[in-house]
């Protein structure tokens, strides 16, 4: 056998299983996935959705100036909440369920000057949703989109995108994420790609997402470089598909020795077969990110070739292939930062004009092409983000932290389009009309794959009850 790479380089028997894949520890995770984990690997019952689409905009998006105008604030711009009929909203006893309190600001003053809206609305397809001039794309798709807006947490920092994913307070145990917890339930679409995968920022709240469930459950980093879409996927040498076929057959064969020592050794056994995953997953994975065989019109549409549009028009695209080849959960995060791009203390018309406009037009395409290719009925679409923003100015043309409302959209996987559901007080501060908490969400989207998320714990790692959530019924068609 002619080994593919220098005879005269040293090298012990570990660092020659790693050196030639590159991919070896992110194969692993996957394979350990669909190995060692697992409630069965199969639904709970009979699943009317396939796959998740989920996209988290970092930072915290004004709902008031998105998915839930608020006229009155226009009105009474100006004016402090207790110069207002709704000055009972920051009553304290209507505050204790949550952990968060009205800030001061640097002058000891509370942030509750109402601030006016700082974009219009308009009425959009048979639903006639309003939806802000800033997302005028979602507004033409509104009629295959439920709007939820009466989202509430307990978070005011940006450790809510924990808590968002997760369902725990910052402060809590840290607990697998919804995109772990799916990954654990159900079994491989596809055995060439990863099922679990993250695109964009991986601040603050998903650095990890099994924590207990452990790592083979948290997501596997993919990029839309068409040159590294996947970290250390290509062999440290350079080497032919023959020499890699050669080189794969001599690490098994390798293994197999070493499995007849150890007979019954799972981690072992995982790991010999994830250097095929390995090797299957490096020519599967840029296959997604090369877009040759996609139309211009397609390109066009996902906002491609566009400046504000090209970053994330790409990740959306390369989504939907992902689903249409068979990955279960994909979460796509936007806004860089430590906090997130949407944080908008100040200058919330000019950071929201801008940043809306780098998604609006993706977010549309996604579920347009998803929709035309008959794939929206099974694959659910969420447009999220950890709070929302004060109906107060903070530093005069921005907006604070703001947990107690907000809005949240899902798509498809059998879910009602072209309505709006629950809402918050006149001005935006609580949720009001049937509440949810943010596991709802999670148990919403569990509902429609067939999972029962109680049959998922496990017995050594008591969940609480808000943990599980509960469905929202009323936007399940």
């Amino acid at each position: 056998m002619t080994l593919p790479f220098p005879a005269n380089r040293s090298m012990q028997r570990r660092q020659f299983l790693g050196a030639g894949l590159g991919l070896g520890g992110i194969a692993l995770q996957s394979l350990l996935q669909e190995e060692t984990w697992g409630e069965g690997k199969r639904p709970n019952f009979a699943p009317k959705a396939k796959s998740v689409i989920w996209l988290f905009m970092r930072g915290g998006v004004s709902h008031m100036e998105s998915f839930d105008p608020k006229p009155e604030l226009t009105k009474h711009a100006g004016k402090s909440i207790a110069e207002t009929q709704w000055k009972s909203v920051q009553d304290p006893e209507r505050l204790k369920k949550v952990r968060v309190v009205i800030v001061n600001d640097g002058n000891g003053q509370q942030r509750t000057k109402l601030y006016p809206l700082q974009v219009g609305f308009q009425k959009y397809g048979q639903s006639g949703i309003e939806v802000s001039d800033w997302f005028p794309h979602i507004g033409k798709v509104i009629d295959d989109v439920a709007v939820i807006r009466s989202m509430w947490t307990t978070d005011d920092n940006h450790t809510a995108q924990v808590q968002f994913h997760s369902g725990r307070h910052h402060l809590d145990e840290r607990v697998p994420t919804i995109g772990a917890w799916i990954h654990y339930g159900l079994s491989s679409i596809n055995q060439n790609l990863p099922q679990f995968v993250s695109i964009g920022p991986r601040n603050i709240f998903h650095v990890r997402d099994g924590h207990y469930l452990g790592p083979a459950h948290d997501a596997i980093p993919l990029s839309v470089n068409p040159k590294s879409p996947l970290p250390y996927a290509q062999p440290e040498f350079d080497l032919t598909h023959d020499e890699q076929q050669v080189q794969f057959e001599l690490i098994n064969r390798l293994n197999r020795l070493t499995q007849n020592r150890y007979q019954g050794d799972e981690k072992l056994d995982a790991r010999t077969k994830s250097y095929q995953l390995a090797f299957r997953m490096q020519k599967a994975i840029p296959a997604i990110v090369d877009f040759a065989g996609e139309t211009e019109e397609t390109q066009r549409l996902y906002g491609l070739g566009q400046k504000k549009t090209e970053t994330f028009g790409r990740q959306l695209l390369m989504a939907r292939r992902m689903v249409e080849q068979g990955t279960r959960f994909i979460q796509i995060t936007h806004g860089a930062g430590a906090a997130g791009a949407w944080d908008a203390h100040s200058n919330l018309k000019s950071n929201h004009t801008n940043l809306a406009a780098q998604v609006d037009q993706p977010v549309s395409a996604l579920i347009t092409d998803l929709k035309r290719r008959g794939m929206l009925d099974e694959t659910i679409v969420v447009f999220a983000t950890e709070f929302g923003r004060t109906p107060g100015s903070q530093n005069g043309n921005g907006r604070d932290h703001h947990p107690y409302g907000f809005s949240v959209l899902m798509a498809g996987g059998g879910l009602k389009g072209g309505i709006v559901h629950g809402g918050t007080d006149p001005i935006g501060f609580h949720a009001v009309q049937d509440p949810h908490y943010v596991t709802d969400v999670h148990a919403t989207i569990m509902k429609q794959l067939g999972l029962d998320p109680r049959r998922l714990s496990l017995p050594q790692h008591k969940r609480l009850e808000i943990d599980y959530g509960h469905p929202i019924d009323e936007i399940i068609a």
